[in-house]
């Protein structure tokens, strides 16, 4: 019996094997999956969400608390992942309280931002204080080459940066959702490669899991969003398991491999920072010039806008992995399963959208 636990990668000591990794996928996914709609209900009736306004797409009140679901999928599993692996978990126990704690900060804060508006500036700095708990509990991009004070002051732009990159591009149902199961996804392709990057493995197979729950209910028409709280988790949890190895080396296609992922986050964040800065206005002002306003723009409904987006995140993710030389049949293992759960959530959606559509006819 030990002996089979050890094959499927219950047991043993650093290696994770496929069960565990499907097992913590699959709770993440149930406990979002399961949890929204109760969550969505109890913020209608409390009003917990964003009103209609000239800069929103949306008609009616929608609840903004997606990302609190997120959070506590990830949480029951890595509760599990705890269980199933504990040597495993123990030998990075620290970082990944870390990653916990930080991510638990943006979800509180975010909510805080989500119902009253927090400055920008107050955001930054909390964000910038998380990273540098990452970074005294060792989690900081590594270039062999660079002094360590160039890697700290990187691995706080990186932090920061990725985390309102992510954030910016939640305007359309499921862009952020999707981008980031896409990406924990090619991530963990990459990860799952090396047997000591084991801890980075399974909280990216929790993230990736909840991200896919959550769009059950986000596709478009959504019936809840991310919110701050849940881009910023999201956003930072990337940024940070990405450095709990992937950037601890010196090979550049390595370096680079985290970045082409979330590139697309990366662009749009840059061009829209460079718009306005040449407009005479602040980078943090609202405006519709991001990737999927100028989408929308040319006459691409938000499916067909999210849709092109997540093509090209999984694009991206494709050169990434063939930067990094991962095998071949990896790579079109993990875009087969990527497409076919996008499309299965997507298609859940849709139909549940016609059955109510036929009832209201009835």
């Amino acid at each position: 019996m030990n002996e089979f636990l050890i094959s499927i990668g219950i047991r043993g000591n650093l290696e994770v094997g496929f069960l565990p990794v499907v097992l913590i996928f699959l709770t993440a996914m149930a406990v979002t999956w399961l949890f929204i709609p109760r969550v969505r209900d109890y913020a209608v009736e409390r009003g917990l969400g964003d009103k209609p306004n000239e800069r929103r797409l949306n008609k009616e009140l929608l609840p903004n608390v997606g990302g609190l679901t997120i959070f506590a999928g990830v949480i029951a599993a890595m509760v599990l992942a705890i269980a199933i692996k504990p040597l495993l978990l123990a030998t990075v126990n620290i970082q990944l309280l870390s990653i916990a704690l930080g991510g638990a900060i943006m979800v509180l804060v975010g909510f805080i931002d989500d119902q009253f508006e927090l400055p920008s500036l107050f955001r930054i700095v909390v964000q910038a204080l998380c990273a540098g708990l990452l970074i005294v509990n060792g989690i900081r991009i590594d270039i062999t080459w660079l002094p360590m004070w160039a890697d700290v002051i990187l691995t706080v732009i990186w932090v920061v940066g990725i985390t309102n990159a992510v954030n910016l591009l939640d305007g359309i149902d499921g862009n952020v959702g999707g981008l980031g199961f896409i990406t924990a996804m090619s991530l963990l392709a990459l990860s799952a490669q090396f047997s000591t990057r084991g801890a980075a493995t399974l909280l990216l197979a929790a993230l990736a899991g909840a991200c896919l729950g959550f769009l059950r209910h986000n596709f478009n028409p959504s019936r809840i969003i991310l919110g701050d709280a849940g881009a910023t988790f999201i956003g930072f949890t990337l940024a940070a398991v990405s450095m709990l190895g992937t950037l601890k080396v010196g090979a550049a296609a390595s370096v680079l491999a985290p970045v082409v992922i979330l590139l697309v986050p990366i662009l749009d964040t840059t061009q829209v920072t460079i718009r306005r800065i040449l407009s005479g206005k602040r980078p943090d002002t609202p405006g519709k010039d991001h990737l999927h306003h100028m989408l929308l723009a040319r006459g691409f409904d938000q499916r067909r806008s999210v849709v092109t987006l997540w093509t090209a995140t999984l694009a991206l993710s494709v050169i990434s992995m063939l930067l990094q030389r991962v095998n071949p049949v990896v790579i079109i293992l993990s875009v087969v399963i990527t497409v076919a759960a996008l499309a299965f959530v997507a298609q859940q959606r849709i139909l549940e959208v016609k059955r109510t559509a036929a009832k209201l006819e009835t």
